[in-house]
């Protein structure tokens, strides 16, 4: 039996089980030495973090119109490799008018240029459940192996507030991150904004078989903020994929509006 993401692999499974967010976390003497070493604290997305640089410089907010209120015109915008672009209906990429920041609040009007992260996955806390940023994501590995699944919701959505309209099914991009690059193993990835993504812990082999952690580094333009943040719901994952698709990822979905 193979994937329905991709035909060369296994289907999506755990190798360990997600899970509940209230369960007490037993983490080996290793990780829990480095979990206070580096500061990290339990992510509402599911494994730890720890926020190490947040650049005081500003920059022009791309997505102050990019509220539920915005919904109702099937305008959004995402700020990828080329800028930040305004997508609508009629599919064509405009550039965003600045003058629409006008009545915002100075607060909103700007982002900081980027923000930066420490992110850890462990046995005790395995996944980081389906999510979305609107800003640009450089990650960048340090140490382990994982798995990640991005959902390019953005080239069939509409709108990043709406559930109508979606332009067919969204393509399934599955990869592993680790240190084997000679067997395709990624050591930085690139997630633009409005794409989903998941990520999984995987075990390592060899020398470093005791080591049972995922550390990364991640790098969000303009800075990360909650505001530009949400969770892949059933319905829309049910609405972005095939069947099959759906069914094969849905553990990995956010549980009962809690971290994983």
């Amino acid at each position: 039996m193979t994937s329905t993401i991709d035909s060369s692999i296994p289907p999506l499974k755990p190798i360990y089980e997600p899970k509940d967010a209230s369960a007490p976390r037993n983490e080996s003497p290793k990780l829990a030495k480095l979990i206070s070493t580096l500061q990290l604290q339990q992510h509402i997305e599911g494994g730890y973090f720890v926020e190490t640089d947040r650049d005081v410089n500003r920059v022009p907010n791309p997505f102050l119109n990019t509220s539920p209120s915005a919904a109702s015109n099937e305008q959004t915008t995402f700020y990828t490799s080329t800028g930040a672009v305004s997508a609508n209906l009629s599919n064509k990429l405009t550039e965003v008018d600045p003058d629409k920041n006008k009545d915002a609040s100075e607060g909103e009007k700007t982002r900081n240029a980027s923000t930066s992260i420490h992110y850890l996955l462990t046995p005790e806390s395995p996944m980081g459940a389906f999510h979305r940023n609107r800003g640009r994501t450089i990650h960048t590995l340090h140490r382990g192996r994982g798995r990640y699944v991005i959902i390019h919701a953005d080239e069939v959505l509409p709108s990043y507030d709406t559930h109508s309209g979606i332009r067919g099914k969204a393509r399934v991009e599955t990869f592993i991150v680790g240190h084997d690059v000679e067997k395709g193993e990624r050591l930085q990835w690139i997630v633009d904004g409005g794409k989903y993504k998941s990520s999984f812990l995987l075990p390592l082999e060899g020398e470093e078989k005791d080591w049972e952690g995922l550390l990364i580094s991640e790098t969000v333009v303009p800075g990360f903020e909650y505001s530009d943040h949400d969770f892949m719901r059933v319905e829309r994952l049910e609405a972005l994929v095939t069947k099959e698709q759906a069914d094969e990822m849905r553990w990995m979905l956010r549980k009962d509006d809690k971290p994983v």
